[in-house]
C-alpha cells in the first residue's frame, strides 16, 4: 500500500492559506490539472459527506468525498469515490500549521491507497508530483497569497 507524502512552506500566513484550501470545491480555481468542479446535490463545500465531481484537463472525471474538516486544526480528509486511474481505497489528509519564523505556513498533504500489482511506484509518483506538488506550486502563485504577512 503506497503512502504518498508531500510538504512545503508557503510564504503566507496560515489563516490566509487556509481560506484558500478550506474550500473543498475550490481546486478548479488554482490546480493546473482541474478544468471544472462542482459539489453534487447543491451541498455546501464544507459539509462533511459532500461529494465533489470534477473534470481534469484531459476530460477524465473524478468524484471525491469530504470525510472530515476542522477549522481548529486547519485540516481535512477526503476519499476517492470514482476515478479512471486505478487507485483503490484512496484516503488523503491535508493539514496546515503556522510557521512563526516569518509568519509562513507549513502544508502537509498525504494519502494511502492500493493499486494493481506492480503499479505502486508509478501511481505514487503520479499522485505525488502531478497532484500534490503541482497543486502546491500553483497555490504558491495565487495573488491572494502574495506579499507574505498582512
Amino acid at each position: 500500500m503506497p503512502k504518498v507524502v508531500r510538504s512545503t512552506i508557503i510564504d503566507a500566513p496560515v489563516d490566509r492559506l487556509w481560506a484558500v484550501l478550506r474550500d473543498f470545491n475550490g481546486h478548479d480555481q488554482y490546480h493546473p490539472i482541474v478544468a471544472a468542479s462542482a459539489i453534487e446535490r447543491g451541498h455546501p463545500s464544507d459539509r462533511i459527506g459532500c461529494v465533489r465531481r470534477f473534470t481534469l484537463q484531459d476530460g477524465s472525471e473524478l468524484r471525491e468525498q469530504l470525510l472530515s474538516l476542522s477549522d481548529l486544526e486547519m485540516a481535512y480528509s477526503y476519499c476517492l469515490l470514482d476515478t479512471p486511474i486505478p487507485l483503490f481505497n484512496y484516503v488523503a489528509h491535508l493539514r496546515l500549521l503556522p510557521v512563526t519564523d516569518g509568519n509562513r505556513s507549513f502544508w502537509h498533504w498525504e494519502s494511502r491507497f492500493t493499486t494493481p500489482p506492480g503499479r505502486e511506484a508509478e501511481l505514487a509518483e503520479k499522485v505525488g508530483n502531478d497532484v500534490y506538488a503541482a497543486g502546491m506550486d500553483a497555490v504558491r502563485q495565487l495573488p491572494e497569497l502574495q506579499g507574505g504577512a498582512p
